[in-house]
């Protein structure tokens, strides 16, 4: 089969995936297993072959990442059960004073993200940057900007948030590197959006108003004021933390000892990322039990109905990638890129990788299903080319599913709904500030490309 018809179907294959999740609602789920197959189809594999490689690529992709997700989950739900998110944004407003706020919840969102879903953490901290806005007569537009991007980016860039994790395991890249680094340009990135553009949207005329209370919510604040204990910020982001700290140790401590000692293994198990997880999850519920409501079996049980459209998503974009991979449009692609030099095909590939999970993110609206995708259709090709990192290409993945976001998505009418925004301002600071962050991360990334000879074993 030539590359060219390869790649002729690989275009019909995710135009009907776009087009049928956009214009006719499909379920992702069954957009991405129907692609396939015509995918399988047009690159002349046996129809038996398909239903194999199908029903393979679902399975193995689950088998890698389905126990982290269950679990990043699980600790997700605990700290925001127990008012841990609350108190980490407390603290870090203390500590950087009411005049740096867009700073102090930029960096709430930042690390609230990691183990919460978008949609659940901008409902939680409202709030905090109502009344923020309110008594220190900061543009509510800014703080608004600030929280709703610091949350975005870190649910994009940095593990152990369930997209990321599908990124770097579908495309074996090194889970302490695509954390550090995803962390870092992150970081980077929400200064520039988050703080910066925020700070430039509060200075406009017509979005320099703080927030007025109305009399409703003064009533209703005053109703459900509580003086339960909360536990403190700091163990919060302690446990958020943990289990990264665990991955880090392993992967470390492997590094000055002999693989056949028993060391070695203990490092090996601990580092492993399935058990770090589940053992961050562990610790949390013991060191947040007094102030939870729910018993342990409890939120596991819910956490497990919230990853199901996880698993399912994620497994039906690793049966598609399986199955492209299959048709060997990834070797080929290769063997025609062996021309260029590797900065050049590292360079590509990532700009490449970043334009594919844009695309997919502003035409269907889920940033999680943008990344398990692209992850998914690049995956044969990266795995082909040595030279190329993957951990650079998957945070490429990975900033492309933060902006763009149009109507389509549901955090746009959670920003929309919840700050009460119109549409122009819900553009402004949502779609805007997000797309500032994701090009700003695509820079960083390329930047780093660039360095790559001088980072070798770092990349």
């Amino acid at each position: 089969m030539s590359l060219t018809v390869l790649l002729i179907g690989f275009a019909v294959a995710l135009a009907f995936v776009l087009v049928t999740i956009i214009k006719f609602k499909m379920h992702p789920v069954l957009s991405l297993l129907l692609g396939g197959i015509i995918m399988g189809i047009i690159g002349g594999l046996k129809l038996a072959d398909i239903a194999s490689k199908m029903a393979s690529g679902f399975g193995n992709t689950l088998a890698g990442i389905g126990i982290i997700i269950l679990w990043g989950v699980v600790l997700g739900n605990l700290l925001h059960k127990s008012g841990c998110t609350e108190q980490i944004a407390s603290m870090l407003l203390r500590s950087t004073g009411e005049k740096r706020a867009p700073l102090a919840i930029s960096l709430t969102g930042f690390l609230v993200s990691i183990p919460v879903f978008f949609d659940a953490a901008f409902v939680i901290l409202i709030n905090l940057v109502k009344d923020l806005s309110r008594k220190g007569k900061i543009p509510f537009v800014t703080l608004v900007t600030s929280l709703a991007i610091g949350l975005i980016t870190t649910h994009a860039m940095v593990i152990p948030t369930p997209g990321p994790l599908a990124v770097a395991g579908t495309l074996n890249a090194g889970i302490g590197a695509f954390f550090v680094y995803g962390a870092i340009i992150a970081l980077v990135a929400v200064v520039v959006s988050g703080v910066f553009y925020a700070k430039y949207l509060g200075r406009m005329a017509k979005n320099a108003a703080p927030y007025t209370e109305t009399e409703e919510e003064a009533t209703a604040a005053a109703a459900t004021a509580s003086s339960d204990k909360k536990p403190s910020g700091g163990l919060g982001i302690f446990l958020i933390f943990f289990p990264i700290i665990l991955i880090l140790i392993g992967t470390l401590g492997k590094q000055f000892v002999s693989s056949e000692t028993f060391i070695y293994q203990l490092f090996a198990f601990v580092g492993d990322k399935n058990i770090a997880l589940m053992v961050g999850a562990i610790v949390a519920f013991f060191a947040l039990k007094p102030y939870l409501k729910e018993k342990f079996d409890a939120v596991i049980t819910e956490s497990a109905s919230q990853s199901g459209i996880i698993f399912m998503i994620t497994g039906a974009g690793g049966a598609f990638g399986t199955i492209i991979n299959a048709t060997g449009i990834g070797d080929k692609l290769v063997e025609n890129m062996s021309g260029l030099t590797a900065t050049s095909a590292s360079l590509l590939l990532i700009i490449v990788a970043w334009i594919i999970s844009q695309v997919l993110r502003a035409a269907q609206g889920s940033t999680t299903v943008a990344l398990v995708t692209t992850s998914a259709i690049l995956a044969p090709l990266v795995a082909g080319m040595a030279t190329v990192s993957p951990v650079l290409v998957g945070l490429a993945i990975c900033a492309g599913g933060i902006g763009v976001s149009l109507p389509n998505d549901s955090g746009f009418w959670v920003v929309n709904r919840f700050a009460k925004f119109s549409l122009k301002q819900t553009f402004q600071t949502w779609t805007i500030g997000g797309t500032i962050a994701g090009v700003t991360s695509l820079i960083l990334i390329l930047i780093l490309a660039l360095l790559q000879n001088v980072l070798p074993g770092l990349l």
